[in-house]
């Protein structure tokens, strides 16, 4: 594979949405997170991060659990086992395009 033949469609689409590679990394690197740290981490408003927390978990790349601490609602996210191995793939991918295209 060359730099000029890489084709995206090779890669995790998903995953590779900005938005989406962010919320991931985080996750990868926690046990779990809950809504607000990854909108204060990822800069996200509410309804964006929802959308692309909605968009992972139809993937089964991650898993939301909505309880309450006390009366106040609560939503923690963490990544799947499958999130987690697709997260692996995507990085392996990325780094065999770099490795050939130096």
């Amino acid at each position: 594979m060359t730099p000029q033949n890489f084709n995206l469609a090779d890669i995790d689409r998903i995953i590779h949405e900005p938005a989406r590679l962010t919320i991931v990394t985080i996750l990868n690197a926690v046990e779990e997170a809950d809504f607000l740290y990854l909108q204060r981490e990822t800069g996200l408003t509410r309804g964006n991060l929802s959308s692309h927390l909605s968009r992972l978990e139809a993937s089964g790349y991650i898993e939301i659990e909505k309880t309450y601490k006390g009366k106040i609602p609560l939503t923690i996210c963490r990544l799947t086992p499958a999130g987690r191995e697709a997260f692996k793939r995507y990085r392996e991918r990325l780094r065999e395009f770099i490795k050939k295209s130096t």
